[in-house]
C-alpha cells in the first residue's frame, strides 16, 4: 500500500458524469490526518505508520495519549489507524495527509464497521429459505434441524444460526474514487461503504489496484 487515510462517511448522493450516467456516490470527508508514529523492520518488525484523524481537547485526553503525540506537535486525535507500508521514508512525525493524496479514477479498499441490527434469525442473517406457509406445517422460520448422528455426536464450528447481525467489521473492496474536492477534504466513492452516517472509515489503495 501506498497511500491511505482515515474519513468520516457523510451520506449518499448522487453525480452526472460528463457522459450523462446518473453515478451513486458516498461522500466522505477524509482526513486531514496526522502522522503521530512511524515504524520500522527494525524495530517493530514491519513498516508501517500510525495516522490520527479528529482534534480532540487535551484535558479530555489521559497522559498516555498526550504522550503517544506529543512528538507529532498537533495535539491529540479521537482516531488512529496504522497504515502498512513498503517504505515510510516519504513522511514524518506531523506531516498531515489530505484528500488530495487521492485522484479522481483511483480504485480504493474502504473499511469501516457495518450497520448493527441485533439479534437475527436465520432466515434474515443467513437468507434461509424457511419452511412451508400453509398444511399446518408448524415450521416456518426456524433453522430446522443442527446436530448430527451418534458420530461425530456434535455441532460443527460456524453453523449457521441466530445471533448477532451486522456491527463488525467490513471491507468493500475496489470502490472507485468518483470526484475529489481538496479544498473541503472530501472524496466522493462509486457505491455503497459500510456504516451509517458519521462513522470512521478507513480508505486505502485497493489490493486488486488494476484500472
Amino acid at each position: 500500500m501506498n497511500k491511505g487515510l482515515i474519513g468520516k462517511k457523510l451520506g449518499m448522493t448522487q453525480v452526472f458524469a460528463e457522459d450523462g450516467r446518473r453515478i451513486a456516490v458516498t461522500v466522505v470527508e477524509a482526513g486531514p490526518c496526522v502522522v503521530v508514529q512511524k515504524k520500522s523492520v527494525a524495530k517493530d518488525g514491519y513498516s508501517a505508520i500510525q495516522v490520527g484523524f479528529g482534534a480532540k481537547e487535551a484535558s479530555r485526553a489521559n497522559a498516555a495519549q498526550v504522550g503517544h503525540c506529543k512528538g507529532a506537535g498537533a495535539g491529540v486525535f479521537t482516531h488512529y489507524r496504522e497504515l502498512r507500508m513498503d517504505n515510510t521514508d516519504a513522511y514524518n512525525l506531523g506531516d498531515v495527509i489530505e484528500a488530495a493524496v487521492f485522484e479522481e479514477g483511483d480504485l480504493v479498499d474502504v473499511t469501516g464497521t457495518s450497520i448493527g441490527k441485533g439479534f437475527a434469525g436465520v432466515i434474515k442473517r443467513w437468507g434461509f429459505k424457511g419452511g412451508r406457509s400453509s398444511h399446518g406445517s408448524r415450521f416456518h422460520r426456524a433453522p430446522g434441524s443442527i446436530g448430527c448422528s451418534a458420530t461425530p455426536s456434535r455441532v460443527f464450528k460456524n453453523k449457521k444460526m441466530p445471533g448477532q447481525l451486522g456491527n463488525e467489521k467490513v471491507t468493500v473492496q475496489r470502490l472507485k474514487v468518483v470526484r475529489v474536492d481538496a479544498a473541503d477534504n472530501l472524496i466522493l466513492l462509486g457505491g455503497a461503504i459500510p456504516g451509517s452516517a458519521n462513522g470512521v472509515v478507513l480508505i486505502k489503495d485497493s489490493v486488486k489496484a488494476t484500472k
